[in-house]
């Protein structure tokens, strides 16, 4: 995994922070420096952080589990909802849904919904509708894949939540906490990283820094990706291989359990000629 480049860091402007007025005392460990009244955040630890929640999301990508990302806030919407599904991953670009954690379940039902409205559509049930029939429910259609379609493969809860804007994506961020799931969130100088598993601090307004981010971490989840196609490549051989010989240990077996029943099936006649001759 290609460590992160502070130069690059430093281009994409990823060490700008908020106004110092504005600032949260408890991120006070990331900040460098103050210039022109804005807070400079220490790049050398946001190099580290950002290489510790890759090494994490690389981890889940490899066993296999999905990541959530949520970004709902305008410079970060088609940024990661790009890079979130150039690696088949979940994400939430528009209104977070409240619940969406903490009641799964009848998110789960709002999303199977929507693909019995497909399936209609696919079988012309949709056909035989009444015209304000059909109108109504392409309108909840449209709704539904508008708030949903993005997590429609999402079958159980995220092994983690990856968030642009703490502040903005509060309520995503409780939900994770409450259901213990980690958060990995991208925290800027005037946010609270206490609730936050994973901080990586870095400028959370310029669609530039976003992006460089959300292409380190992405490129981890690929990795992990292609280092578990190659695992169950590597099995899929040797699982054919177990196969014959199982069958070959049967035969064996099968042969010794008529071999063990010849010689029961000798004694028996012998058996009965003794009983016989002590009877007489």
């Amino acid at each position: 995994m290609p460590r992160t480049n502070f130069q690059e860091l430093l281009d994409a402007g990823v060490h700008f922070g908020h106004l110092a007025r504005k600032w949260n005392p408890k991120m006070a460990p990331y900040i460098f420096d103050q210039k022109n009244g804005i807070h400079i955040i220490d790049l050398h630890k946001s190099i580290v952080k950002i290489d510790e929640a890759a090494n994490v999301l690389k981890q889940l990508a490899r066993s296999g589990r999905k990541v959530l990302f949520v970004a709902t806030k305008k410079q970060a919407k088609e940024v990661v909802a790009e890079k979130a599904a150039s690696v088949n991953m979940p994400y939430v670009t528009e209104r977070w849904p409240g619940g969406m954690l903490t009641n799964f379940p009848t998110i789960r039902k709002a999303v199977k919904k929507m693909n019995t409205i497909d399936k209609m559509i696919e079988d012309g049930t949709f056909d035989t509708l009444a015209k304000r029939e059909r109108l109504q429910i392409t309108r909840q259609r449209a709704k539904l894949e508008k708030n949903l379609g993005s997590i429609r493969d999402l079958s159980r809860l995220p092994s983690a939540l990856f968030v642009v804007d703490v502040q903005k994506e509060m309520n995503a961020v409780k939900e994770a906490n409450r259901l213990n799931i980690p958060v990995i969130a991208m925290v800027d100088t005037c946010c609270d990283p206490t609730p936050i598993d994973y901080v990586i601090p870095a400028n959370d307004d310029a669609t530039k820094s976003i992006a460089y981010i959300m292409d380190a971490l992405c490129g981890a989840i690929k990795e992990g990706l292609e280092e578990r196609k190659l695992e169950k490549e590597k099995e899929a051989p040797e699982q054919t291989e177990e196969k014959p010989a199982g069958k070959k240990l049967r035969a064996r077996k099968g042969a010794k359990a008529e071999d063990a029943e010849a010689p029961a099936a000798e004694e028996a006649p012998a058996a009965e000629e003794a009983s016989e001759a002590a009877a007489e």
